[in-house]
């Protein structure tokens, strides 16, 4: 079931700074730093049967995230596993969408923040198919974006920074207007880089094909379904991937925490089947997920 209702008006707790505040009380400021300069970061998880999938993997990659952007979060990994665990208990959640962020307060404003207090919050709610449930039978319906990913020498492109989001945000409100699903996204190269929030891989004669991640994050859902098609004999080639090779592969997929594996039906001109290969994948990360098959 959907919950209709926006993402300040709910029920439940929110961990924010090492407290479970009521949820429409965990507020901030209006002249915080990171509402005027991007400077936060963030983590998207998943939780499967109340445990989260490579929590600590994300709390790690959170801590660099922040790292990269000049501040220490000031709370161990450790302490933010257990935050993240605390919370989807505390909310008696299972199955759960867990959102970890870290941003920079109020404490001093302009482009210089070295004063600014690191504050970190986690909140958890139930969160089904991110693109629908039809998506994972159909394929999704994808068109190329006018947005592209940047050189890693103009932006922090290693952190998980809410900055580099907002083209995320335009890409996929332009297309959807179109009456897609979704946006491909292009880097400055000109090269397949990503969608506005998964990875992307492409199949062709069996073999597992995938940008390499040089400009965009290295998902942790990306590595696994790597490991995962590796245990198959599944043949893994991340390169360099030009739009005009597009018309050559038969299958298409996007990967994330919140999208998990995605088929794609189309992007752009080309067209995709959704595989025999693709929803193995997809049934793998689910079982692995919900520790149906082992992770050594």
């Amino acid at each position: 079931m959907v919950d209709e209702r926006t993402y300040d008006d709910r029920d439940g707790v929110i961990w924010f700074d090492g407290e479970m505040v009521p949820w429409r009380e965990a507020n901030v400021h209006v002249l915080t730093h990171a509402l005027h300069y991007a400077s936060s970061v963030f983590e998207g998880q998943r939780a499967y049967g109340g445990e989260i999938f490579r929590l600590s993997d994300h709390s790690r990659r959170l801590k660099r995230s922040g790292e990269i952007l000049g501040f220490e979060i000031p709370w161990s990994v450790e302490e933010i596993d257990q935050a993240c665990r605390d919370v989807i208990k505390a909310n008696n959640l299972e199955e759960a969408y867990v959102r970890p962020v870290a941003w920079r307060g109020s404490e001093q404003m302009g482009v210089s923040a070295q004063k600014s207090k690191i504050h970190l919050a986690v909140a958890a709610w139930y969160w089904g198919a991110y693109f629908g449930e039809e998506a994972i039978r159909k394929g999704l319906r994808v068109d190329i974006s006018k947005w592209r990913r940047p050189a890693p020498y103009t932006a922090p492109t290693e952190s998980k920074a809410s900055g580099l989001y907002m083209i995320c945000t335009m890409a996929r409100h332009e297309v959807q207007a179109r009456g897609f699903d979704d946006a491909l996204m292009f880097d400055w190269r000109g090269q397949v880089a990503e969608g506005t929030g998964a990875n992307v891989f492409l199949i062709k004669e069996g073999k597992l094909h995938t940008p390499t991640p040089d400009c965009f994050l290295n998902g942790l859902t990306r590595q696994t379904v790597i490991d995962l098609a590796r245990r198959r004999g599944v043949e893994v080639i991340e390169r360099a991937i030009w739009p005009e090779e597009l018309e050559s592969f038969e299958q298409m997929f996007f990967t994330g925490s919140a999208a998990e594996v995605t088929p794609v039906a189309s992007a752009g001109p080309w067209n995709f089947e959704v595989g025999d290969l693709t929803l193995q994948l997809r049934k793998d990360y689910i079982d692995l997920a919900n520790r149906r098959i082992s992770n050594s």
